[in-house]
């Protein structure tokens, strides 16, 4: 039951299994400002942060028009109407691209979790009843990021696992919290050590999960490395080297890792992408390395349907390979010119993906490639795509828009 509800659902910043995937099917393929849209909510500013949903609700963190505070907004998936907005934190800033409202919540379907980069976790019930509240900077030092904070909490069993790897502006030790879910109160908290120089400590990614019959492990990418810890402890159970082959100071890793069943895909700055097995101990960077790829994402983090990887660049590039053995499948195959943040998401055959200028495009998965339409919605966007009960929804800087028919 509980799977099957978390399936019909979008949790978290990449949806009910942590991949970029949804199992949907009659999706939208297109759509612009005036047309097959269901609504549309305005927003008072640009978020990375992508909209999370359950059942008829929709959980947006916010910048205010301010530019000085954070919001969690609660929204009817319905109508767009706004149920309720809960303060999360002063201190709002930009950095480059972003503001302090990139982190995306994440629900199980009672609570819902919200992070901002000023380091405030909250937690409330679906009423917007405050449940409990942290200081993460308060508790354990401020963080030291180049750009800020940006990191999407993992949800694991009721808790959040939150890492904090940083190191460009502090000389403090970059670590991961498991924090219980129910009370706010922190159940073990790790360091992850690193030989990073300058920036390259520095990690805006997500956890990821590797959970098999015989395998649980959580999974983080950063600092030239990606390791395993385990889940009860956070003790580091494996460690794979080489992210950063050059020892560049400014490697600072952006895209999260990917897992299918025992497979992570482990992104860095571009160059290596690193395909591996889950369940090694110790140094495994001889052992468990499948294969890398040179030609790899910097922001988008890619996406598999569990027999081709898809890789898109920030250029708009599309690279398709076998997951098992990198041999090339297609590409390089250029998507609408303009810069990517946002994530590809595969669902109904189809991959979407978002440029910065608002232009979605949506094509066939597969082994050929098959552009099926460029959507233009010519508002600067970040945030990747939601997918629930056969629509679309799509955060831009000036508003949520729901698209497509619910089904």
């Amino acid at each position: 039951g509980a799977s099957a509800a978390l399936s019909a659902n979008w949790p978290a910043w990449r949806g009910p299994m942590g991949s970029g995937v949804s199992l949907e099917r009659n999706l939208p393929v297109t759509w612009s400002p005036t047309e097959n849209i269901a609504w549309k909510l305005d927003l008072p500013q640009w978020s990375g942060a992508t909209p999370i949903i359950w059942d008829d609700m929709v959980f947006l963190n916010v910048a205010e028009s301010d530019l000085k505070n954070l919001s969690l907004w609660a929204v009817s998936r319905s109508n767009g109407a706004v149920l309720w907005k809960r303060h999360m934190s002063e201190g709002n800033n930009k950095q480059r691209k972003q503001n302090m409202s990139s982190p995306s919540p994440v629900t199980d379907g009672t609570t819902v979790w919200a992070v901002t980069g000023t380091g405030i976790v909250k937690a409330f019930d679906f009423k917007g009843t405050e449940l409990w509240t942290r200081d993460i900077q308060n508790d354990y030092g401020r963080f030291g990021l180049n750009w800020g904070y940006a990191n999407s909490p993992l949800l694991l069993d009721g808790d959040l696992i939150v890492p904090v790897l940083h190191g460009m502006k502090t000389d403090d030790p970059s670590y991961l919290l498991r924090i219980n879910g129910k009370t706010g109160e922190t159940k073990w908290k790790v360091e992850r050590p690193n030989s990073a120089i300058r920036e390259s400590p520095d990690s805006y990614v997500t956890p990821a999960l590797v959970r098999t019959p015989t395998i649980t492990e959580i999974v983080i990418n950063g600092a030239d490395c990606v390791t395993g810890h385990d889940p009860v402890t956070g003790k580091e159970l494996w460690r794979l080297d080489g992210l950063n082959p050059q020892n560049d100071p400014s490697y600072r890793i952006v895209a999260s890792s990917v897992v299918h069943n025992d497979i992570i895909i482990a992104p860095s700055r571009e160059r290596p992408l690193t395909i591996m097995k889950a369940g090694g101990r110790g140094d495994v960077t001889a052992s468990h390395k499948l294969w890398e790829f040179n030609n790899g994402p910097d922001v988008p983090t890619p996406v598999t349907d569990g027999t081709l990887l898809y890789v898109i660049t920030d250029r708009g590039v599309v690279y398709v390979l076998d997951l098992m053995t990198g041999k090339p499948v297609y590409g390089p195959q250029r998507l609408e010119p303009g810069t990517y943040s946002a994530s590809p998401v595969l669902a109904d055959g189809k991959i979407y993906i978002t440029s910065e200028d608002g232009v979605s495009s949506v094509f066939k998965a597969g082994r050929t490639f098959e552009l099926l339409a460029a959507n233009k919605m010519d508002d600067y966007t970040l945030s990747s795509v939601a997918i629930k009960e056969g629509q679309l929804f799509l955060r831009t800087s000036s508003a949520l828009w729901a698209i497509g028919e619910r089904r």
